[in-house]
């Protein structure tokens, strides 16, 4: 059987909804970050997540030279903070936006993220085009209230939060 062409595979992965985060490292001080939608859990014992990065972004080298990432997932009212940091600002533009603070790990945390998962990354694997980097969560942060932002067929979309 032959592997689908690489324009096929994209199309249909645009069709895998999947929610939006920053993902950051560094410090306060010198922050790195990126917006992922390639954000996924591993396990829950131990807690663990993986974040996949483009082997060619300019952030790569800071998450292998440091042990943290912190994976932010952003609220439907968020869009231009996720295209913010997709786009080619420098980091220092990017982090001009939001409230940073930090958690166990010293990695940027925003404030206004929907979920945090403070992390310490314990293992990148490179397979093909990215990075796939293991976070072993150290700290969670939760806000009930907010709605949810997905990206879907190359669009963003607002999901509703509903507690009960």
């Amino acid at each position: 059987m032959l592997a689908p062409e690489t324009s096929a595979y994209r199309e249909a992965m645009a069709r895998l909804g999947a929610a939006v985060n920053i993902v950051t490292t560094g410090t306060l001080d010198n922050p790195v970050g990126f917006t992922a939608s390639a954000v996924c859990s591993v396990t829950d014992t131990p807690p663990t997540l993986l974040v996949c990065l483009n082997r060619s972004s300019r952030a790569r080298t800071a998450f292998y030279e440091g042990g943290a990432l912190c994976v932010n997932v952003l609220a439907s009212s968020q869009q231009n903070l996720s295209n913010h940091f997709a786009s080619p600002n420098s980091m220092e533009e990017r982090f001009a936006i939001g409230h940073w603070h930090t958690l166990a790990t010293g990695a940027p945390v925003l404030q206004e993220a929907v979920a945090t998962f403070d992390c310490l990354i314990n293992q990148i694997v490179e397979v093909g085009t990215h990075s796939v980097i293991f976070g072993a969560v150290q700290g969670i942060v939760c806000h009930n209230t907010a709605e949810g932002l997905v990206y879907f067929n190359r669009k963003y979309h607002a999901l509703p939060c509903h507690q009960g």
